[in-house]
């Protein structure tokens, strides 16, 4: 990908002209102003997963070309790690966890398009059933057991969703989206799509209090947005994946949540959202979950793969048997010269019944917290190719003294080595590399 002229806009959105290499002449188009995969009247650099909103001004790391009229466009990422938990529940594990992505939009007038995005991940075989150590961590089940300190595997067909959009007077457009799987329109963009997620692989311990309905069995929304402001609907199947990662779960469109999303300029996007969902898990099947969530994304370009990045995040799970909890999350990442240090803090309610702890410490809830540093090395690569990085994240995991009997004394420390394989930056200035 040749990239002649490369500049920011008034807003600070990265932008390009002179590309050369697709299937197609793309001198004329810029990033910042293609039309999103999920609606044709807001811009490509602004999608996030599902549905959501990123901040204009994030990088995107991907490929991208073109087939006649449709633009088309690739990015995943791969990591091989050995991650060490030590504690008397903890494990050390090798697994290869990661994701591919496809879109595609096809213009069916001058103010319609289709969208197309699947997404599939090598987890259920590179991870395994068990998924891989993880401290604190909860939700789904394996071998009819629920999962503690694991993070399970996602399904192999992670998304496969179908949008029509388009616009509307006054700079609105209105968008039908619909995934088998796919995301509601609940929480903020998943955790494996945010910018930090290309080097830090390893999933927040609040993922099910914040964004765990990202992989959905059944989802419609419906939306309308403007240049700021976008509101939306969706009905899903409140059920949570089975342990049967290849196959497709039943719909049911049990489930309902609502979100507002607002950009007020191209560094920030913002969303408060709120949704119901029926029998999350498949070993609580009478238990419903009413889940909120406000985040703030704040991304801050520094010229090409340069930028640094914030996201805060809280969600909170209401559940039918009584037990209120919350998860905080903070996470930020500086990158700069294909170097980047990165951390992620975290706070959260859990039951020790959610922990599978027996009784009486399954009776209370108690306040938990993941402190994770790393760092990350790019390895020199040819412009536009696959990058390869090699990186190390360490996490101090606190409890209270109650917890001692179950994870041992003191705050337990764990690490992760890794080898990631990502997409290049699709945007942005010349690297000095």
């Amino acid at each position: 990908m040749d990239m002649s002229s490369v500049h920011y806009n008034a807003n600070g959105v990265m932008s390009m002209h002179g590309m050369a290499g697709m299937h197609m002449e793309m001198s004329t188009m810029d990033p910042a102003t293609m039309p999103s995969v999920t609606d044709v009247g807001t811009p490509m650099t602004r999608e996030g997963s599902g549905t959501s909103w990123m901040p204009d001004a994030d990088t995107a790391y991907a490929h991208m070309f073109g087939r006649g009229d449709d633009m088309e466009m690739t990015h995943g990422a791969l990591w091989g790690r050995f991650v060490h938990t030590a504690t008397p529940r903890g494990a050390d594990a090798l697994v290869a966890p990661g994701w591919l992505m496809y879109m595609r939009t096809h213009p069916t007038s001058a103010a319609a398009q289709v969208g197309l995005r699947a997404m599939v991940t090598p987890d259920p075989f590179s991870v395994g059933g068990q998924g891989y150590p993880l401290l604190f961590q909860s939700g789904e089940q394996w071998h009819d057991q629920p999962l503690h300190d694991a993070q399970h595997p996602h399904d192999f067909v992670s998304e496969l969703s179908l949008t029509y959009s388009g616009r509307l007077q006054n700079a609105h457009s209105a968008s039908l989206y619909v995934g088998y799987p796919g995301e509601p329109a609940l929480g903020p963009p998943a955790y494996m799509h945010r910018e930090i997620a290309y080097d830090l692989a390893s999933a927040p311990i609040g993922h099910h209090w914040q964004d765990a309905t990202h992989i959905t069995f059944g989802v419609v929304t419906a939306g309308i947005a403007s240049t700021k402001f976008k509101a939306e609907a969706s009905a899903f199947t409140g059920r949570e994946p089975n342990e049967a990662r290849y196959n497709f779960d039943p719909v049911h469109l049990d489930s309902h949540s609502a979100r507002l999303s607002w950009n007020p300029n191209a560094f920030v996007a913002a969303q408060a959202s709120y949704g119901f969902i029926s029998s999350p898990e498949a070993l609580a099947p009478l238990l419903n979950v009413r889940r909120s969530s406000a985040s703030v994304l704040y991304t801050r370009p520094l010229g090409f793969d340069a930028s640094w990045t914030h996201a805060l995040v809280w969600g909170r799970n209401d559940a039918t048997d009584g037990e209120r909890a919350n998860a905080f999350l903070y996470e930020t990442e500086y990158r700069r010269n294909g170097n980047a240090v990165f951390a992620r803090f975290e706070q959260v309610q859990k039951s020790g019944m959610e922990l599978v702890l027996a009784p009486p410490l399954a009776e209370t809830t108690y306040y938990l917290g993941a402190y994770t540093v790393g760092v990350v090395h790019d390895l020199p690569h040819r412009s536009g190719k696959t990058v390869g990085g090699m990186g190390l994240s360490v996490t101090l995991n606190t409890k209270p003294a109650a917890l001692n009997a179950a994870y041992g004394a003191g705050a337990p420390v764990s690490f992760d080595v890794f080898y990631r394989l990502r997409s290049a930056p699709l945007v942005g200035q010349r690297s000095s590399r």
